[in-house]
């Protein structure tokens, strides 16, 4: 049977691969560009219209967020790879109680986290140290950003379930229609109503609800095993049990990531709330390189799942080095336009030199090296989609989060300058990434092995 949304799908079980990862994976970069330039929008507005404190207390939220959600994300990648293995399978039943419990986990996810982000708002900004010229507005954009969490996690789980079967293009639409109604909201609160911090969080909040209502009336919609009924959403024990298998993993290493850059971005704090802009408007640059070749590690899960699903091992290779080699690409090229023109670019968020000078710092050691953080991410996400999230979460926790942590109380204690202090990152990445490479060939020839021989050739 022939389904309304296969005109959106990509067969990534057949046929040459490289068109089909460019094909899913640039629709992904430009949803995750869109949603950066939709965060670079709330700094630079409150950069240029409010000043250094309030754009300081945007900018340094961000590790905090990150810390409090990563869990529940990692749970929306066990719930793309349950969904891709089945329907790489054929198993559409399946497929249907894997989105259905991806949905329930996603409402029940979301009211936790934000109750928990609106409680202890002001609790995790002074475990890092926040300055207190900079406090109140924190707490406030905190408190405000918590409270679209519900909104949030439903478009994660959702645009999940869509990637999971080939469709990257509808979260990207559903993406710049919700971030317009972000950039119209932030100029409207911070420049004719005077908001601040708060405007732009409610304006983030406002365009999540509009992204989570839009990728909702999608999966309600769509005809096939996507389609989504209120009605039936429910925790099916066994898909529920999938999704956490790998879920989980992914989940704690992104959160215990997330600790050790939440003690970084309090290394950072110490040194002031213009070295605190600087790396908050730098690291909104860096990311365009990294959030660009997450989309290409997002196509390795994607497609390695479905492989699994069906049998077809030898693809999962190929799909791993084609990968790499465009993460490569991207990584270098990004990497160095960026650094080239990095105080331009910087003085659109910020007409403060000083500011402009300390995200210098940062962009000179992270973009010369984000290909390797790309590369970490790419192995990890194939791993996770042949089945193994245990073994990325622990190479990464002792790999990046022990060697940060290390380097912290240790070379960054012994000289105590940001260069010293952002080189933590490419080391801890380069190490993770040998380690991931490692783990992804002995997995891979043990599934080989597995394979069925290949027919003989007729006479």
């Amino acid at each position: 049977m022939r389904y309304r949304l296969r005109h959106y799908e990509i067969d990534m079980t057949h046929g040459p691969l490289f068109k089909k990862l460019l094909l899913f994976s640039v629709p992904l970069m430009l949803t995750g560009i869109l949603q950066l330039l939709y965060n670079a929008a709330d700094i630079v507005v409150v950069g240029r219209f409010t000043g250094t404190t309030a754009q300081a207390a945007v900018s340094s939220t961000s590790a905090l967020i990150n810390l409090t959600v990563n869990l529940f994300i990692g749970l929306s990648v066990g719930a793309s790879v349950s969904v891709a293995s089945h329907y790489g399978a054929g198993r559409h039943k399946d497929v249907s109680q894997a989105v259905h419990t991806a949905i329930g986990i996603s409402l029940v996810a979301g009211v936790a986290v934000g109750i928990f982000g609106i409680c202890m708002a002001r609790n995790l900004l002074e475990l890092t140290g926040t300055p207190d010229d900079v406090m109140d507005q924190a707490v406030i954009y905190l408190t405000i950003y918590f409270s679209g969490m519900p909104a949030s996690m439903l478009y994660n789980f959702g645009a999940a379930i869509l990637r999971a079967v080939g469709d990257t293009r509808r979260p990207l639409y559903y993406l710049a229609i919700s971030g317009m109604v972000n950039v119209v909201l932030n100029l409207i609160s911070v420049i004719a109503f005077g908001m601040g911090a708060a405007g732009v969080s409610l304006a983030t909040v406002v365009s999540q609800v509009v992204s989570a209502v839009l990728v909702t009336l999608c999966l309600c919609r769509s005809h096939g095993p996507i389609h989504l009924r209120f009605k039936d959403v429910r925790l099916h024990k066994d898909k529920l049990a999938e999704i956490a298998k790998v879920g989980i993993p992914a989940g704690l290493q992104s959160t215990i990531f997330s600790i050790s850059n939440v003690m970084i971005q309090s290394s950072i704090n110490s040194f002031g709330s213009a070295t605190m802009a600087g790396n908050g408007t730098a690291s909104n640059l860096d990311s365009f390189v990294n959030i660009t070749m997450n989309a290409v590690g997002q196509a390795a899960l994607s497609f390695t799942s479905q492989n699994m699903g069906a049998g077809q091992y030898r693809r999962i290779g190929k799909v791993a080095m084609e990968c790499s080699l465009l993460i490569l690409a991207i990584g270098l090229g990004m990497g160095f336009t960026i650094i080239l023109l990095g105080r331009q670019l910087l003085g659109i968020y910020t007409l403060d030199q000083s500011v402009i000078d300390q995200g210098m710092v940062r962009l000179r050691i992270m973009c010369s090296t984000y290909f390797t953080c790309g590369l970490m991410d790419c192995f990890a996400y194939t791993l996770r989609g042949m089945g193994h999230s245990l073994a990325p979460m622990l190479v990464t926790v002792l790999g990046v989060v022990g060697i940060r942590i290390t380097w912290l109380y240790t070379v960054f204690a012994a000289n105590h300058t940001l260069v010293e202090l952002y080189l933590s990152y490419p080391v801890s990445w380069t190490v993770t990434t040998s380690v991931h490479i490692l783990c992804f060939f002995l997995v891979y020839k043990k599934l080989l092995k597995r394979e069925s021989p290949m027919p003989a050739a007729a006479p």
